[in-house]
């Protein structure tokens, strides 16, 4: 039987929120927050254990709010992010504020995630397709894949129009595909507006300045990789330290998207883009998070999860 991770990225959270978790908002009529439902949609779609990336500052209160409930239903572990975190010769730079990224996130993990996984935003709702997609496609990859030198990873795709807010624009990833429903391409496409012919691009005054189909797939960080890429990462921090300058040494950040790319430019990876039709959910603008509780509370309503995910 083939194991399965879920990574969840949640070492900004405290900063987002203002120093600690405590101020996360509840989205569900039992207080549950949104990992609660990303959580309960990978324990049944077949993952196993749940890898919480988060800071060491906030680990007492996000085990008190989330981390002990969920250790009483699934396998736990922690990993911890932090920007002081580089490998020797190199330094942190004075004046750094910030860790170095999602690649350094999942770097984190090293030790501690040994099989295939997944990886999510720990503020972001998926929705039940895509767990399924990418756990069957990680078991699948694993038992086709043994020997083969190439890293074969996988991404949900999500459908623009179902990843809009009603209340300003956003930035994604539009994907490009082969006829292989490969990656070949992410244009990291900001301020996309919903329309009333799907969506468009806007200037700064919220003007449409050209239209966008509405049922291109877009990356939403739901990425599925193999164990060895958290080797591969380790290789690549240390060669993006080495690439800082003193332009970018404060700002720059070891990040997922790019990594990949670069990996696929090279011909040392490909990436299949696995469909999803859920609605993505967010708190992109503070206006969203009705609309948010709105929505699970249907969900809820039509059965699609328990009213209580806490007990």
């Amino acid at each position: 039987m083939i194991k399965t991770t879920l990574v969840i990225m949640a070492a900004g959270i405290g900063s987002r929120f203002g120093g600690g978790i405590k101020q996360l908002t509840s989205f569900g009529p039992c207080g549950e927050i949104i990992m609660d439902y990303s959580i309960y949609d990978a324990v049944s779609a077949g993952f196993d254990k749940i890898v919480f990336v988060i800071r060491k500052d906030i680990e007492e209160d996000f085990r008190s709010i989330i981390g002990d409930r969920i250790a009483a239903k699934a396998e736990v572990a922690y990993a911890f992010q932090e920007m002081k975190d580089v490998p020797q010769p190199y330094q942190v730079p004075e004046g750094r504020k910030k860790p170095w990224g999602t690649g350094q996130a999942i770097l984190a993990c090293k030790g501690i995630v040994n099989e295939p996984f997944a990886v999510i935003n720990a503020d972001d709702y998926y929705g039940k397709e895509a767990f399924v997609l990418v756990h069957d496609y990680l078991v699948k990859n694993a038992q086709q894949h043994k020997a083969d030198p190439l890293y074969h990873f996988c991404m949900a795709g999500f459908v623009l129009k179902n990843t809009l807010s009603e209340n300003g624009g956003v930035t994604r990833g539009i994907c490009s595909l082969n006829q292989q429903n490969e990656l070949t391409g992410v244009d990291e496409t900001k301020n996309i507006i919903k329309t009333e012919q799907g969506a468009a691009v806007a200037d700064a005054q919220g003007n449409e300045i050209r239209a966008l189909d509405p049922e291109n797939l877009v990356s939403m960080n739901f990425w599925g990789f193999t164990p060895d890429f958290i080797d591969y990462l380790d290789s690549g921090f240390k060669e993006f330290l080495g690439g800082l300058h003193e332009d970018n040494c404060l700002t720059a950040e070891y990040l997922l998207p790019t990594i990949v790319d670069g990996m696929m430019k090279k011909g040392e990876a490909d990436v299949v883009v696995l469909k999803s039709r859920d609605h993505w959910f967010g708190v992109t603008y503070k206006e969203d998070v009705p609309s948010v509780i709105r929505e699970i509370r249907t969900m809820v309503d039509e059965g699609k999860y328990p009213m209580n995910l806490k007990d």
